[in-house]
């Protein structure tokens, strides 16, 4: 009972942040990146804004790795901890995105605005972006795409049974469909300022070099099959790569 009581509470965790990282991704990006509540001025917002910046790629990227994930299994005791990863990765995956974009300290005034018919246009663009990466993480997987695989199979009184490497719906014609529609999210944000323009070049970079270093972990992982899923299926087909 203990386990169980334990694995829904991070599992109400887990739901809950990812619901309040969404939301506040996408309003800051929809509104310029200006929605944060603290406003230091000149080299101390800088500073934030970098730190902002790094955490993400770089602790997101950590943990997504062998060494990260035997750290995510160690935060509880024993087979708890291993089971829970999923959910855990996705508790501190929110929390990095939170922090990114609700604490942005402005840097500039907004460069460039849509309006009208184009605001409209450009805005229905950007929710299409989400949308897509809805899509892109259900042909992923929900369970570990929001964490509850983990707690869910805690409650049920079993071990994650982890899936195969995803290959249908958007991964029929695209190898990484969830990074590709995230840089569109970084991109479409009507507002542009200087600080949605720094955002939207770190994600877009993150969102190639992420899928590289995914291709090489799943060449480790499952050889043969992923090379040649890998042959078949370009990296960004809309790109033409």
């Amino acid at each position: 009972m203990t386990a169980r009581c334990t694995a829904l509470f991070f599992g109400l965790l887990c739901h809950a942040s990812f619901a309040c990282a969404v939301v506040v991704m996408a309003s800051a990006l929809f509104g310029g990146m200006d929605i944060g509540p603290l406003r230091p001025q000149g080299a101390v917002a800088v500073w934030q804004d970098v730190a902002l910046l790094l955490q993400f790629p770089i602790l997101h990227s950590f943990f997504l790795g062998k060494r990260g994930r035997g750290m995510l299994a160690r935060l509880l005791p024993g087979d708890l901890g291993k089971s829970l990863v999923t959910t855990t990765f996705v508790i501190l995956a929110s929390v990095q995105v939170i922090a990114l974009f609700g604490f942005w300290a402005p840097l500039g005034s907004v460069r460039w605005q849509p309006s009208g018919a184009l605001l409209w246009c450009w805005s229905s663009a950007y929710a299409a972006s989400w949308v897509l990466l809805a899509v892109a993480m259900w042909n992923a997987g929900l369970g570990t795409q929001m964490g509850f695989l983990g707690w869910l199979s805690v409650w049920r009184g079993s071990h994650p049974e982890y899936p195969d490497f995803p290959t249908e719906g958007l991964y029929r014609v695209c190898r990484h469909p969830v990074y590709f529609a995230m840089s569109l999210v970084a991109l479409l944000g009507p507002v542009w300022t200087l600080d949605h323009a720094c955002i939207a070049a770190v994600f877009c970079c993150y969102c190639v070099v992420g899928p590289l270093v995914k291709d090489r972990r799943y060449r480790i992982r499952y050889g043969e099959r992923f090379e040649r899923y890998q042959r078949e299926v370009p990296f960004f087909p809309m790109l033409g790569i």
